[in-house]
């Protein structure tokens, strides 16, 4: 089932809040009641020592226990004013201590007082039906002589008592015995206890709910560039490439927005590029098509005679389809990284000669004058294929051959420089603008002042020159040279 992202964040933000406001919750509800718990401890210890003092004291008056082994009421209300915390009324428990024959003490309970939870009582209510299902320390308490006999207690229960010395004189005149049991013991601490413990759970929800308002929130501003981002893509997927995403900020979405717009410029350009290659393509080829076309017509009209000279144009104008296809095939694979490159440590330099030897009857034809300045010193090795540099080679002297005037000149220099030679082919006559020098290498691309139709080629060469030095792990730059026209300068990387 399809889910929004929107969806997701909310989902995702909402359950990892909430597992947090768990653990919280746990944390601070296991805190407070430890913490709560030693404070009532604490409490009941001061209680305690109230106490012994307040027996001390009577002790003191009185020199022996019985006056108030005599007296329950007195027991009951020194138990019961001794308590700081007491309630301003009685509790129920005092009147049922009095109805308690002789001095047992605590009075006998049901079974379930003694081992029902606190954190399980009903709502208490100050009515004297009510029988208290908690233990008071009050209750708790027996008071024995120096001899351990009891004064106010039970037989049954004196075996689990822990005693506490009253000590006067500089001895232990009697003791009071504690029962074991809960520190948590008044309906006042249950009560307060339970009050925290829903407050706590009052808070916990507030803070789900607070933060499902915040997931929303976020849920919505992070997934509103997200579906922009979307929508832009499928726009830019059916050919939409001057859609563009509005940058927000410097956060990786704002660094998505921006890679997402050079994403769909650099498409938008491709598309240019492909549809300008399959414009020139078709003028290339319409126009020799044309002449072809043209002069085929002129002989079957009659206009032209069928002799040697009329099919040797012909043959020149299919030679110029030859090469134009055979070009556009070469550049095809350059660009594909198809051409087979067989590299081996090679010297340039005696390739480069070949090739002038071999161009050297049309140099001469047309009265160029090659000069090559070899500054190289000792000889140096290229990791290069020596077939692509000949190729190389050649486009760069057939580029000179049909561009530059006749009565011109070439002159090749070579030189070291650290670890590249460098190679310049500076010719004369006719320069370049500057501004079309950046353009040389783009296919198709002619200066049309000096490099026409009628004199070069499709403009290929050193787009495919250009390819073959990259292959190479060179560059090459074009720039105006010395002598009037083309500076091409090539540096190639030395292996040995």
């Amino acid at each position: 089932m399809y889910k929004s992202i929107r969806v997701k964040l909310f989902l995702t933000l909402l359950l990892t809040t909430m597992l947090v406001v768990a653990g919280m919750y746990c944390f601070m509800r296991v805190s407070f009641e430890r913490g709560f718990m030693a404070f009532v401890e604490s409490r009941q210890q001061k209680h305690l020592e109230h106490l012994v003092a307040a027996l001390t004291e009577h002790y003191e008056s009185h020199q022996n226990w019985r006056s108030l082994s005599n007296d329950k009421k007195k027991w009951l209300a020194m138990l019961w004013q001794v308590n700081e915390h007491r309630h301003p009324r009685p509790p129920p428990w005092i009147g049922e201590a009095l109805a308690t024959p002789d001095n047992v003490w605590p009075p006998k309970l049901p079974e379930e007082y003694a081992h029902t939870s606190p954190s399980r009582h009903p709502k208490l209510h100050d009515d004297d039906s009510f029988r208290p299902r908690l233990v008071p320390l009050e209750m708790r308490v027996m008071l024995l002589n120096a001899d351990r006999s009891l004064i106010f207690g039970r037989a049954d229960l004196a075996g689990q008592l822990s005693l506490l010395p009253i000590r006067y004189g500089g001895q232990n005149v009697g003791y009071l015995g504690v029962l074991p049991g809960k520190p948590l013991n008044q309906s006042g601490d249950i009560q307060f206890m339970e009050q925290q413990a829903q407050e706590l759970i009052w808070i916990a929800l507030l803070m789900v709910l607070l933060s499902a308002g915040l997931a929303l929130l976020i849920a919505y501003v992070l997934g509103r560039p997200l579906k922009r981002i979307t929508a832009a893509s499928k726009a830019l997927a059916i050919g939409r490439y001057d859609t563009r995403l509005p940058v927000d900020g410097h956060d990786e979405l704002g660094q998505l927005s921006r890679d997402f717009n050079g994403l769909a410029a650099a498409l938008g350009q491709a598309e240019q590029a492909r549809q300008r290659w399959v414009a020139d393509i078709s003028h290339e080829l319409r126009t020799p098509l044309a002449v072809l076309r043209g002069e085929l017509e002129a002989l079957q009209d009659g206009v032209r005679p069928l002799n040697l000279a009329a099919v040797d144009s012909l043959y020149g104008d299919v030679m110029r389809l030859n090469r134009l296809a055979e070009d556009l095939y070469q550049l095809v694979l350059s660009d594909q990284g198809a051409l087979s490159y067989r590299k081996a440590p090679v010297d340039p330099v005696p390739i480069l000669q070949r090739d002038l030897n071999a161009l050297s009857a049309q140099y001469q034809a047309k009265s160029l004058a090659v000069a090559l300045d070899n500054q190289l010193g000792k000889p140096v090795m290229l990791y290069a294929d020596a077939d692509r540099l000949s190729q190389l080679f050649r486009n760069l002297l057939n580029n000179t051959l049909h561009y530059t005037e006749s009565g011109g000149q070439l002159r090749i220099l070579m030189v070291r420089q650290h670890d590249q030679m460098v190679m310049e082919f500076a010719d004369s006559t006719p320069g370049i603008p500057e501004v079309a020098l950046p353009k040389l290498f783009e296919r198709f691309y002619r200066v049309d002042s000096s490099r026409n139709r009628s004199l070069g080629g499709a403009g290929l060469g050193l787009a495919i020159c250009r390819n073959i030095v990259e292959a190479h792990n060179g560059t090459i730059t074009a720039s105006n040279s010395g002598l009037g026209g083309l500076n091409l300068c090539i540096t190639f990387p030395i292996s040995i």
